[in-house]
């Protein structure tokens, strides 16, 4: 549901909360300059108040739109930013847009696109109330006010996000077979999610620190180059993740590759026990299939039977042993060469 909220805020007399938008511009005449906080606003809402702070058609349609990068843009009336706010949980980023339009008089603020009454309206308008002083100097130190509490609830997401890397790394080499990838793709997914707006959002703040805005005075960039080195820390912060994740999904690559080899060598194993066996059985085979039959008898005659078929027995476990001898030297041969270092 959208909702705005009015104030006229002016030095010496405080903030002061106004019934509509119309009566903070009618304030304004007493000087000072209004702050409108629009939560969740309709095409109308945004419309009715752009004929009188002049805004910009784009800008409107920038702030109606939920799928923005971070950004800033200048106007002749006003300073349109765009930044970011992150919700992390069960491993899923969600982003919230807020949009700023900085004026000579007035700041307007838009957010509660993607989680309407999120209650972070009621934390700024506490902390404006009590940097009462500072907020009386300016839109532009409420904008430092509002970002710098919107920069510093990213270092929970990111810390959140950390522990999940930790978690996952633990869960790995604790049991491959039970890990999922699809958990690592989820937290590169919500890693790069927060590497690209931080991206943008530093430029932000490098372009309001060499002044390009006509309507953040030169007192109020001393306190949004804090926000900048916040913001730097934040970035480095998630380009060491990045890697780290980069390195987790290759260590398990690496280690279903040694699971593999291992099935594999297991295997080859098994394989090379079948074929020892059946090397060594194929000549008994042979030599029992010519002695099962009545040839034998006919070549040995029949009435030695008790010495042919002893002997027969004793040539076939002769043949057999030195099978197995022949193969196992095969091996052993094998293997010295495996063993044996490579001539430099």
């Amino acid at each position: 549901m959208s909702e705005v909220h009015c104030f006229h805020i002016q030095e010496g007399r405080g903030i002061r909360r106004m019934a509509s938008p119309k009566a903070a511009f009618a304030a304004r005449s007493e000087g000072g300059y209004v702050w409108l906080d629009f939560l969740d606003p309709v095409r109308a809402d945004l419309e009715a108040i752009a004929p009188v702070l002049d805004i910009h058609p784009l800008t409107v349609e920038d702030c109606l739109d939920e799928d923005q990068i971070p950004k800033i843009e200048a106007f002749a009336t006003h300073t349109f930013i765009i930044f970011n706010e992150y919700a992390y949980e069960d491993k899923r980023l969600t982003v919230e847009e807020w949009d700023f339009l900085v004026g000579q008089q007035f700041l307007v603020t838009v957010s509660g696109h993607q989680a309407p009454g999120h209650g972070t309206f009621e934390k700024i308008e506490a902390s404006a109330q009590r940097l009462l002083k500072s907020v009386e100097k300016g839109p532009d130190h409420l904008l430092h006010l509002i970002l710098d509490r919107i920069v510093d609830g990213k270092l929970l997401p990111i810390e959140t996000l950390e522990a999940d890397i930790e978690a996952a790394e633990e869960g790995m080499l604790r049991t491959v077979a039970g890990f999922k990838l699809e958990d690592l793709v989820l937290l590169r997914h919500a890693l790069l999610a927060m590497r690209k707006s931080l991206f943008h959002e530093r430029e932000i703040l490098m372009k309001v620190c060499r002044m390009d805005s006509p309507f953040i005075s030169e007192p109020a960039i001393f306190h949004f180059r804090d926000i900048y080195d916040h913001l730097v820390r934040y970035f480095e912060l998630c380009e060491m993740n990045r890697d780290i994740l980069t390195s987790l999904m290759e260590m398990y690559l690496s280690l279903i590759n040694n699971r593999l080899a291992d099935f594999a060598n297991r295997t080859n194993s098994h394989v090379r026990r079948l074929t020892l066996i059946t090397t060594i059985l194929m000549p008994m085979s042979l030599v029992s299939g010519i002695g099962g039959m009545s040839e034998w008898s006919m070549m040995t005659g029949p009435e030695h039977w008790r010495v042919a078929y002893p002997g027969l027995l004793a040539a076939m476990g002769l043949l057999g042993w030195g099978t197995y001898r022949f193969v196992k030297w095969i091996e052993l041969r094998d293997l010295r060469r495996e063993k044996r270092p490579f001539l430099k």
